[in-house]
């Protein structure tokens, strides 16, 4: 049997990045959208998001090469007013949909002081962070949400998947410390975190998963299909992901609830994949270095305050983030030997230089 060790290896993200670029332009995306692609899957692998990097590419290529996802789409802009836009993705890969939206809604922010930008059309576009983080360089705050593509709970009190684990992410800048960075999915576990599980046989703490037919937890990833993810907070979950899933599905013109098709289902009818962005001019409250101030005091006062027994430290949502990017780029990015395996089919498939191959010669 491995030891934690051997099943482990470091990919510098230089090397990743150009697995990523090469896989993505062999499945036919222009030069331009593929690294678009590649960097925000890489940023999900250096920030710590490792259920949204290259653990998604099998799937990502698999959609390509059947045509669930357009290579090369026509993302046009079909709404649009003072501070909002509705976009249509053209069934696009959601990374590079979703990095369009986010430079609209900086546009309209920088006019407005608010964009809201909403999506229909789009697919999976990864952590949500990644969009939601683009605002900070401009002074702004940042949010996105998703309406899932794929449904994996159901509505609190009920055993039939009607709700996708529907993202919510945010990012407020800060000064010095770590700008504030929320990325979370209404479900208790997020299904990358699920799959991982499955993936490497491992068994999921009990309240993840609850059979379909009478509640009992299910601990065994290889029987996910038999239940439904348990929201996070319980009822509180339930109603966040019903809200979030509403103004990314419905108010764009996008799929949610019933409507919402399987991405990784047989092929048949359209995904209308919906999301929004949001981006916010925090000058337009007051001066945007007074503002990183009080974000670094109240954070300051947060990780200084008084801990319990046992507990090292007292963490604010984003230090781990910072921490995690300085530590994958100096060592590279931990990969389980069972991605950079599924990473090497996916080249083969696709004819390009393995993975593992990229190892040895870097």
């Amino acid at each position: 049997m491995l030891t934690k060790t051997e099943t482990i290896r470091r990919v510098p993200a230089a090397t990743l990045r150009a697995f990523l670029l090469d896989a993505l332009r062999a499945c036919g995306l222009p030069a331009a959208d593929a690294a678009t692609a590649a960097d925000a899957m890489l940023e999900a692998d250096l920030t710590g998001c490792d259920a949204h990097g290259v653990f998604r590419l099998p799937g990502y290529v698999r959609q390509l090469q059947r045509g669930a996802f357009n290579p090369r789409p026509n993302i046009t802009v079909f709404e649009r007013g003072p501070a909002t836009a509705l976009i249509d993705g053209d069934c696009g890969m959601g990374h590079v949909v979703m990095s369009y939206a986010a430079k609209l809604a900086v546009e309209l922010a920088q006019q407005s002081g608010v964009g809201w930008v909403g999506a229909r059309h789009s697919n999976h576009a990864g952590a949500g962070a990644t969009y939601a983080a683009m605002m900070l360089a401009h002074g702004m705050v940042g949010i996105y949400g998703a309406a899932s593509s794929v449904n994996h709970m159901a509505p609190w009190g009920g055993t039939e998947a009607l709700l996708g684990t529907n993202p919510i992410a945010i990012a407020i800048p800060a000064g010095v410390e770590a700008p504030v960075i929320l990325d979370i999915a209404t479900s208790l576990a997020s299904n990358g975190a699920i799959r991982t599980h499955e993936i490497e046989g491992k068994p999921m703490p009990a309240g993840w998963v609850q059979n379909r037919k009478d509640g009992s937890p299910i601990t065994d990833p290889a029987r996910i299909s038999e239940g439904t993810y348990l929201p996070m907070g319980g009822y509180k979950g339930f109603g966040l992901s019903l809200i979030i899933g509403l103004l990314a599905g419905p108010l764009n013109r996008a799929a949610f609830g019933r409507d919402v098709k399987d991405f990784a289902a047989p092929p048949g009818g359209e995904l209308n994949v919906g999301q929004f962005v949001i981006a916010l001019d925090v000058a337009r409250f007051l001066p945007l270095e007074a503002f990183k101030a009080e974000v670094d005091r109240h954070v300051r006062d947060l990780a200084s305050s008084q801990r319990l027994p046992g507990v090292a430290e007292i963490r604010v949502p984003g230090q781990g983030r910072v921490a995690r990017r300085c530590e994958r780029e100096r060592d590279g990015v931990p990969l389980n030997t069972t991605v950079i395996a599924q990473a090497d089919e996916v080249a083969k498939s696709l004819a390009i230089a393995p993975l593992s191959a990229r190892l040895i010669a870097s």
